[in-house]
């Protein structure tokens, strides 16, 4: 089975999809306990979310789950939050700090599932990037994410419903920031904020060279703007997903014009 799914357009955006999959394969699953195997921390419904939202768009997404590997994860397994706690490349917990694993990978088979899931997804997204590229002198990546609202483990209180990312002006030029804060500020219901707790994964730290006109920003959405519940079955809620999708077009269209700029 193939890992990643791309689906190719020929404007200058990408959307990086790698943690929507729920594909866990028999040899990893029986590996799994019975938290692990319920794969809570997925980015549910992400890639209905987001379908049709604009034209054209190229759309790399991975279909194994992140407890196989974590495709936003630094390969070389440093960490993206230095001190505080986050999940690790082959996460070792969930997103509340409990344990997934009857047998957990040891560092022979984390390398295995390097070379099996990590790596094919990037070299995808890569070629993707380059593609896009040559056809426009440019390309923004739009990393696509969503976590539960409150997590403890990870972060104090109610986490706000978009969460921008650009490791702090690194990956995009600050007119891209401003033109999707601009967006957000006129979202009404709405909480949001710019580098706050989720500040870009690896894939945005990775691919975000603005100096050489591939510019990378994540955005993190709170479940509770698109779920009826946080909660299993993390079902998709229609209507809050219509009103949320307006606001995610006006940001995609956005980045993308200001990009152009």
């Amino acid at each position: 089975m193939k890992v990643f799914e791309v689906k190719r357009g020929a404007s200058p955006l990408i959307l990086g999809m790698p943690h929507t999959g729920t594909w866990v394969p028999d040899d990893i699953a029986a590996c799994l306990n019975d938290n692990g195997r319920l794969l809570a921390d997925t980015d549910w419904h992400i890639e209905q979310l987001y379908d049709g939202l604009v034209d054209d768009v190229t759309t790399v997404r991975a279909v194994f789950h992140r407890y196989c590997i974590d495709a936003n994860r630094d390969p070389s397994g440093a960490s993206l939050y230095p001190g505080q706690n986050t999940t690790t490349l082959v996460p070792l917990t969930d997103f509340d700090g409990r344990d997934i694993w009857e047998n957990a990978p040891d560092e022979a088979e984390t390398e295995r599932r390097k070379q099996t899931f990590h790596m094919p997804y990037h070299q995808a997204l890569q070629a993707e990037i380059e593609r896009v590229k040559a056809l426009h002198g440019f390309a923004v990546l739009y990393d696509c994410h969503s976590i539960r609202s409150h997590i403890p483990f990870l972060f104090e209180g109610r986490l706000p419903d978009f969460n921008v990312g650009t490791n702090n002006g690194e990956t995009a030029t600050p007119q891209i920031e401003q033109a999707v804060m601009a967006v957000l500020e006129r979202s009404s219901g709405y909480s949001h904020i710019l580098n706050g707790r989720f500040k870009g994964g690896w894939t945005t730290r990775h691919y975000g060279r603005p100096q050489e006109k591939v510019y990378a920003l994540q955005m993190e959405l709170a479940q509770a703007t698109h779920l009826g519940s946080e909660t299993p079955p993390f079902a998709y809620d229609g209507e809050k997903a219509r009103r949320l999708r307006t606001h995610l077009q006006a940001v995609l269209l956005a980045v993308r014009q200001a990009a152009q700029g």
